[in-house]
């Protein structure tokens, strides 16, 4: 048997590779995540983490545990339900960026809402800077949105996980490796607009918007009739899209994080339950092609 609060921590290090994030996102102290993690590995008898002074990667037998982990939380997440969900009650308004609605989240919003059928679920889908902005407003509770890499979402975010961006287009989509990048871009203001415009600005490139889009169904559509590139977090490229080859000469592009957002002055108990719900979801981000 595997100690949840282990298992909690160790999921924490593994999602932000860093010892000191994991901490701050747990609330306590650093020498406990390295005391849980210690524990966790004395009891599978194998290394999870290869670990200097400066870097924190996971093992294969870590890549392994990551997975178990999530389903055990889930598991122990959904037995408490069960016997304590029922009396959880009230309105919860949920927003999220809809790129993430086209994943499995929606299974993880239908599980919620059989385990806690008196809390009245209201979803509101959109970019990330209209959900973070009605969160601000009090016109959200928890929202699930990107966010720019290395924090700046506390004391109110919850890191999901952090996730490179990548250049996304069809199979045979040609670069000319000294011209404009054809891009199909979101509406400003858009996150992954301005890092992908700002790093090719960074590496001398510069880029042609080909098609501007309100959700990710238009980015989708754009790109699968190759009018362009678009760019996704690595784990939310839809199967059907490739990467462009090296060949192409394109920059490479920051990490995002995937962060869990509160409403300081929302109902506590039914954003903790979500927020609980989605961290221990043993369910892979990675949309269909469809």
């Amino acid at each position: 048997m595997y100690d949840p609060d282990q298992l909690r921590t160790f999921l924490a290090v593994a999602q932000s590779l860093s010892f000191t994030q994991a901490a701050e996102r747990l609330g306590i102290r650093q020498p406990t995540v390295s005391q849980h993690v210690r524990k966790l590995e004395a009891a599978v008898g194998r290394p999870l983490f290869l670990r200097d002074t400066r870097t924190v990667t996971l093992t294969a037998d870590g890549e392994a545990m990551a997975g178990f982990a999530r389903t055990i939380l889930a598991a122990h997440e959904e037995a408490a339900g069960y016997f304590t969900g029922s009396e959880l009650r009230g309105r919860l308004r949920f927003g999220v960026t809809d790129d993430l609605a086209l994943t499995p989240l929606p299974k993880i919003l239908r599980d919620f809402r059989q385990l806690y059928p008196r809390i009245d679920l209201e979803l509101t889908v959109a970019q990330s800077p209209n959900l973070l902005r009605r969160v601000e407003s009090g016109h959200l509770d928890l929202a699930y949105v990107k966010h720019g890499a290395g924090g700046g979402y506390e004391p109110n975010g919850r890191l999901v996980r952090r996730d490179p961006l990548v250049w996304a287009g069809i199979a045979g989509t040609r670069i000319a490796p000294d011209g404009p990048v054809p891009l199909v871009a979101y509406q400003a203001p858009s996150l992954s607009r301005s890092l992908g415009v700002q790093t090719l600005e960074q590496s001398g490139r510069t880029c042609r918007i080909t098609c501007i889009v309100r959700g990710v169904n238009g980015v989708l559509a754009a790109v699968r009739a190759g009018l362009g590139l678009a760019i996704f977090a690595r784990s939310l490229m839809p199967a059907d899209l490739v990467e462009p080859p090296p060949s192409a000469g394109l920059p490479e592009l920051p990490s995002i994080d995937l962060v869990l957002i509160t409403n300081p002055r929302a109902s506590k108990e039914p954003a903790e339950a979500l927020t609980a719900a989605i961290l221990g979801s043993n369910a892979p981000l990675k949309p269909d092609a469809a």
